[in-house]
């Protein structure tokens, strides 16, 4: 059995780069469940797909060959053999991510994908619905959270200067109300414990995730001592 720690979360609250982060520190596989949407929406836009072609948009989920790394220090996506690491994050895919995330279909089949590369392995995996749907049963799961406007400024530095306030919040705001309409994510589940990272350092945020990693038991299933 292995030691999963799930972290969900609004876009620009930190949760990619936090999660990678306790990867690393802990050894653990990393699993960024967006990529994989983001890939969907990519080959969508790569072949012409309609938006509004919902049929489609599932027959393509479920036949896409998809590879993703599980290193948390080199996490590269490939479609069909082909990197596309950089280009699923340009902001066309993200105009078009919400098409594959709000198809129930697609998302019964990339959540089945997601569970299967987590199953039995030590993993920090990131995304809408991890705590809830992909991993319910993971030791630690944890909603990260963020003041509004320090999502968006957080996308912005990370995006620069090509995209102006409106994309921000387009990228942002419009895709967590969409998103928000089939999986919430945006008020804890039972159990799960809620980080508001606004005025805290991502190394505060990891050591308090590590922390709950230790509450858990992970230093007596290692043998080691305790990891903070």
């Amino acid at each position: 059995m292995g030691f999963l720690i799930a972290i969900d979360g609004p876009a620009g609250s930190g949760k990619s780069t936090v999660a990678k982060a306790v990867a690393s520190r802990l050894g653990f596989g990393y699993l960024d469940t967006g990529a994989m949407y983001r890939a969907v929406a990519w080959a969508g836009l790569s072949q012409g797909l309609a938006r509004t072609d919902a049929d489609g948009v599932l027959a393509l989920t479920e036949s896409i060959a998809l590879e993703l790394s599980a290193d948390p220090n080199d996490p590269w996506v490939r479609w069909d053999g082909r990197d596309v690491t950089e280009p699923i994050r340009r902001p066309e895919v993200s105009a078009w991510v919400s098409t594959v995330a709000t198809n129930p279909g697609c998302r019964s089949e990339l959540v089945d994908r997601q569970r299967a590369i987590v199953a039995g392995r030590d993993f920090v995996l990131e995304g809408r619905d991890t705590t809830t749907v992909v991993a319910p049963q993971a030791q630690v799961r944890v909603l990260l959270v963020a003041d509004p406007e320090v999502r968006l400024r957080r996308r912005g530095a990370e995006l620069g200067p090509a995209v102006d306030r409106s994309g921000l919040v387009d990228q942002v705001l419009r895709r967590d109300r969409e998103d928000s309409a089939l999986v919430e994510f945006e008020r804890p589940a039972s159990g799960v414990t809620v980080i508001d990272s606004t005025e805290l350092t991502v190394a505060q945020v990891v050591d308090r995730i590590v922390g709950l990693a230790d509450q858990a038991g992970l230093g007596r299933l290692t043998g080691s001592d305790p990891l903070v």
